[in-house]
């Protein structure tokens, strides 16, 4: 875990509205000579998301991992790693892939102190819904928190602790967090010590998003992709995605949010909805962003027999670059990764691949490429990665390989 800067300073909220009122003060007495007078908008505090994980699935209450449905009374308090900082938080709840309403009768947000569950002192607040404490959220549906002031550091860990109390079926979860989270028996909400959380679980339960106050950052990008995008391959607990390696190079100037999701298919149902059918809901939603770096694809390519073909795959990136168009972002895209030495990357996937990348590389689907493919392939053989970018299954990159991946992109054209 690295901390590269300490707390936003409760004085720098105070100046920035003194700088506001001042600028609207002078705003009124210079009318007639000035017509129009602005405040710069890196002065004015807005919502900007600084961490999200895309909703996957449902996980049982007796699933080994001891996934808290509500039915046992237990409290999740999942670690979650920020990209940018604020002074100011909220949290989004989801119940997406449940079937009974979700009851929250116990919530909080805390700074992470040292490796494991114990929170900096002073930091743990709690966290309401209209004033209140407790709150049921319906099946397929999703709750945003009331704001929580409390000073957020970038590239650090938060801890937002859930209890659940009765039943309430399947919690909403995304199981490939790379991170370890913990779970303790009744309401240890309020527990900043951590002593209480015996348990051990690698999903995050619950959250999808949290925003923070800021008037630092200028905005969020937001990746979304597969396996690849959601980090599998790195070290768990470390924070090396390609996602976060981007996140540091920005240095709090940017959130990066991850919406990757292990397995995930452009056109289909894989692991999780298709990007297609998750793209407005898991992206286009997302607080202070309007830049999408789209990497999918290579899951459709390596359905052999059954794969899409390259013309399918083409034309459902197109179909996400007009979406969102649409809205009014910008999107880059990535070209597919190299696969050779993966049991199900024959010369049939290589082939469809290769198409899909040329097509990428023409730039007549998205306003930029960030060239994923270039940057790990050997340079003896190019339909491998250069074996210190290989995790060892010839499909997820390593360490290395994701260090690799978030210095390719262009951040000056980004």
């Amino acid at each position: 875990m690295n901390k590269r800067q300490g707390y936003v300073s409760l004085a720098a909220l105070m100046a920035t509205v003194a700088l506001i009122c001042g600028g609207i003060y002078l705003g009124v007495g210079a009318a007639k000579k000035k017509p129009e007078v602005r405040t710069p908008p890196a002065a004015v505090p807005k919502w900007i998301g600084t961490w999200s994980a895309s909703p996957v699935d449902a996980a049982p209450s007796d699933s080994a991992v001891g996934a808290p449905s509500g039915r046992d009374g237990r409290s999740v308090r999942n670690v979650v790693h920020t990209s940018i900082g604020g002074t100011a938080a909220r949290v989004t709840f989801s119940n997406l892939f449940g079937t009974e309403p979700l009851r929250i009768t116990g919530a909080s947000l805390a700074v992470r102190a040292g490796a494991g569950p114990a929170a900096v002192e002073g930091s743990l607040r709690r966290i309401t819904f209209g004033g209140a404490y407790r709150v049921t959220v319906a099946p397929g549906g999703r709750i945003v928190s009331d704001a929580v002031v409390l000073r957020i550091p970038y590239d650090d860990d938060l801890l937002i602790s859930v209890h659940t109390p009765g039943p309430g079926g399947p919690a909403t979860i995304h199981p490939d967090a790379l991170q370890t989270s913990y779970v303790a028996n009744g309401d240890a909400t309020q527990d900043e010590t951590g002593t209480a959380y015996e348990g051990r679980t690698t999903f995050w339960h619950h959250i999808t998003a949290v925003d923070v106050l800021t008037s630092q950052a200028r905005g969020a990008i937001v990746a979304v992709g597969d396996s690849i995008t959601d980090g599998d391959g790195s070290t768990p607990g470390s924070n090396q995605r390609w996602p976060d390696v981007l996140a540091d190079r920005l240095g709090g100037r940017y959130g990066v949010l991850n919406q990757g999701i292990s397995g995930n298919r452009l056109l289909e149902y894989g692991h999780g909805p298709s990007t297609l059918e998750r793209f407005d809901r898991d992206v286009l939603t997302r607080s202070g962003a309007r830049t999408v770096i789209v990497a999918i694809g290579i899951n459709d390519v390596l359905r052999a027999p059954h794969a899409p073909t390259a013309e399918n795959v083409i034309a459902g990136l197109t179909e996400l670059t007009d979406r969102a168009h649409a809205r009014g972002w910008r999107v880059f895209g990535s070209t597919l990764t190299p696969c050779g030495g993966h049991p199900r990357c024959t010369a049939d996937a290589q082939a469809e691949r290769l198409k899909i990348n040329t097509a990428i590389r023409s730039g007549g689907i998205f306003d930029a490429v960030v060239d994923f493919d270039a940057a790990l392939r050997d340079p003896y053989a190019p339909g491998r990665m250069k074996p210190v970018y290989d995790s060892g299954d010839h499909l997820h990159p390593s360490d290395a390989g994701y260090a690799r991946m978030g210095s390719a992109v262009d951040t000056g054209v980004l």
